[in-house]
C-alpha cells in the first residue's frame, strides 16, 4: 500500500497541522442518495471510514448535516474500532443548521458540536468549519452571540483546534476570508478542470495565510465517469456548453493516456495555493484508487490544453 510519506503533506495555512494533498470526504460513506444517486450500507460505510483513518491519507472531512448525522456515527463507529484519532489526524467537521427548523445561531452552533462530539466519541477536534452560511448570509452569521462568535469561542475553548468556514457562493467566503477570523476555507464545486470562479478566493485566502480547502473536485461525478456517463454536474443537470467542455476535455486526456479522473484531481493538487482536496469516497478501495489518481504521471502540455478549453466555455 502506498504510505503517507508518498503523498506529500503540506502546512494547513497557519494552523500548525500537516495535511496530506488529498483528505478522504465522508459525505457519501453516510450515504446520501439524493446527491450521489446510490445507497451506502452501515458495514461498508464503516469500513470506509477504518480505511481512511489507516490509511495513506491522514485527513477525513465529515459534518454534522451528511446524512443528519449517520457520516458522523460511522467515523466514530470506525474511531471505536481502531482506538481512537490517530496522532497527528486531521479530522474536521463542520457545524450546521438545524435541518428540520432551520435554526442557524449560536445556541445551535453550540448544540450541533455538542452532537457531533457525541457521535464521533470524541472531546475535540483538530478542524472544525461553520456549514454552509449562505442559509442565512454574512451579516447574519456575524451578529454578537451568533454562528461565528460561537465557533471562534469553540477554538479558543480548546474544542476546536482551529476554524474554518465551508460554503457555496464565491463572494460571500470572501467575506468571511476578509474577517481575519478564520483559520481556513473550504470551497467545492468551484475550482475544477471546468469551472474557475474561485479563483480570486483562493487568491485572497492564500494571500492572508489561511489554509485553502478545495473539494468537490469531481462535480458530482462527471469529472470522473465522463460526459458519456452523466450528465449533471454539481449535482444538478448541467448545461449543454458544460457538456460539451467535458467531453473535450475526456478525449484530450485520452490522447495522453491520463484517465479523466487523474485529470480531476490533479488540477487541484498541483496548485501550490491549496493545502488538500476533499475526494469523497464510499468503498475502502477507492481510498487507494483516490492516491493512484493523485500520482498518476500527467503531461504539461495536457494543462495548457484544458485550459484552452475552458477559455472557451468562459466565453
Amino acid at each position: 500500500m502506498t504510505s503517507t510519506q508518498d503523498l506529500p503533506r503540506r502546512p494547513l495555512g497557519s494552523t500548525g497541522l500537516q495535511i496530506t494533498s488529498l483528505t478522504i470526504g465522508a459525505g457519501p460513506l453516510g450515504s446520501m442518495p439524493a446527491n450521489f444517486g446510490y445507497e451506502v450500507p452501515a458495514e461498508r460505510g464503516i469500513a470506509t471510514a477504518v480505511a481512511a483513518l489507516t490509511g495513506p491519507v491522514n485527513a477525513l472531512d465529515t459534518s454534522n448535516s451528511y446524512s443528519r448525522g449517520e457520516s458522523e456515527r460511522r467515523v466514530g463507529e470506525a474511531l471505536r474500532q481502531i482506538g481512537g484519532l490517530p496522532e497527528g489526524y486531521v479530522l474536521s467537521t463542520k457545524l450546521d443548521r438545524d435541518l428540520d427548523t432551520g435554526e442557524f445561531t449560536g445556541d445551535r452552533m453550540r448544540r450541533s458540536i455538542e452532537e457531533s462530539l457525541e457521535r464521533l466519541g470524541l472531546d475535540r477536534v483538530p478542524l472544525l468549519h461553520l456549514h454552509d452560511p449562505e442559509h442565512i448570509g454574512f451579516a447574519e452569521s456575524m451578529v454578537p452571540g451568533g454562528p461565528v462568535e460561537v465557533l471562534v469561542q469553540l477554538r479558543d475553548e480548546g474544542i476546536a483546534g482551529a476554524i474554518g468556514v465551508a460554503g457555496g457562493p464565491i463572494d460571500m467566503l470572501r467575506e468571511f476570508v476578509a474577517t481575519d477570523v478564520f483559520d481556513a476555507v473550504l470551497t467545492h464545486n468551484r475550482w475544477t478542470l471546468v469551472d474557475r470562479s474561485a479563483g480570486p478566493l483562493i487568491e485572497e485566502a492564500a494571500a492572508r495565510g489561511l489554509g485553502v480547502i478545495n473539494a468537490a473536485v469531481f462535480g458530482g461525478g462527471i469529472l470522473a465517469a465522463g460526459a458519456r456517463a452523466s450528465s449533471r454536474y454539481a449535482y444538478r443537470e448541467a448545461e449543454p456548453e458544460l457538456l460539451a467542455a467535458v467531453a473535450e476535455i475526456e478525449r484530450l486526456c485520452g490522447e495522453h493516456g491520463v484517465p479523466l479522473g487523474a485529470a480531476a484531481v490533479q488540477f487541484s493538487t498541483r496548485d501550490p495555493r491549496i493545502a488538500t482536496t476533499v475526494v469523497g469516497v464510499s468503498r475502502p478501495e477507492r481510498i487507494a484508487g483516490s492516491v493512484e489518481l493523485a500520482t498518476v504521471p500527467i503531461p504539461d502540455a495536457l494543462w495548457s490544453e484544458v485550459d484552452a478549453v475552458v477559455a472557451g466555455l468562459a466565453r
